[in-house]
């Protein structure tokens, strides 16, 4: 098992100063995020006009895994922010930009399309204060898939990836099982992931991020 701080305190404390400026740029990056997901969640909750066929939901669930539904998405963000913390500083501001990025751009997507919420879908079964992010309609794109996967190519030179793209498959068929999601929103998850992913190379590249 690898060491903690990668086996070298002083040279990770040295990389968390150097880079101070950077990840509170993120933090902030995410606290924006955060406040337009929510906002845009609200308003997806309100503008749900009309339901859908699905071949995938039309022939398998509901199945009610909404353990699995919230405690996996816990445990995606956790991974997300703490392995970059202790075993790869260099990425920890990455790694929360790319998350703040794809929260952005799945905000503006779901509030571009009005679907419902499928009648039979399973509450997600989160509580207290993450109750502020239990929205209806906010379908397309699935987020439980999508932010996963910016964790797997986040961390595409690490064994880590590999932890990634098996959550992001899990939690994908999942969303489907539980009828949280429609199949295009969860295949669909795997390339706008990828875009954004290439997006935010673009633009941390170019400003020295």
């Amino acid at each position: 098992m690898r060491k903690i701080f990668n086996g070298n305190y002083l040279e990770w404390r040295k990389t968390l100063i150097k880079n101070k400026y950077k990840i509170l740029l993120s933090f902030l990056f995410l606290f924006i995020a955060v406040v337009v997901t929510v906002l845009s969640g609200h308003y997806t909750t309100t503008k749900g006009m009309a339901t859908s066929t699905d071949l995938f939901l039309d022939n398998f669930g509901p199945i009610d895994l909404h353990l699995i539904f919230s405690y996996g998405f816990y445990l995606v963000v956790g991974i997300l922010i703490l392995f970059p913390l202790f075993y790869d500083i260099k990425k920890f501001h990455l790694a929360i930009s790319h998350f703040s990025l794809i929260i952005i751009i799945r905000s503006i997507f779901i509030t571009l399309t009005h679907l419902k919420t499928p009648v039979d879908a399973i509450p997600p079964g989160f509580s207290g204060v993450l109750e502020i992010f239990v929205m209806q309609n906010d379908l397309f794109f699935s987020g439980h898939t999508a932010i996963p996967f910016i964790g797997f190519l986040v961390f595409h030179d690490s064994k880590i990836k590999y932890v990634f793209l098996a959550l992001s498959i899990l939690l994908g068929l999942t969303s489907l099982l539980m009828h949280r999601h429609y199949t295009i929103d969860v295949l669909s998850a795997f390339f706008i992931a990828y875009g954004t992913y290439k997006l935010g190379q673009w633009v941390f590249n170019k400003y020295n991020f």
